[in-house]
């Protein structure tokens, strides 16, 4: 390869670097519009279960070393 060669491949990655940043909001945009028109389809059906809550509550966290804090 020559500089010109060199200096047209830098050009066209640029460029596609480029392209893929203004396209890529636009496509997470339609991935998420996507799951919530599934999510509100499954929610409008009869006979389909909601969101199920925890049956019991989280346990409290931990400090880094492993102890459990008392409250």
């Amino acid at each position: 390869m020559n500089g010109n060669q060199i200096e047209g491949l830098i050009g066209m990655i640029a460029t596609l670097g480029i392209l893929v940043l203004l396209v890529l909001p636009s496509v997470l945009g339609i991935v998420r519009d996507r799951r919530i028109d599934r999510q509100l389809r499954a929610a409008e059906r009869p006979g389909t279960p909601g969101p199920t809550e925890p049956a019991e509550e989280p346990q409290p966290r931990r400090s880094r070393h492993g102890a459990a804090r008392t409250a």
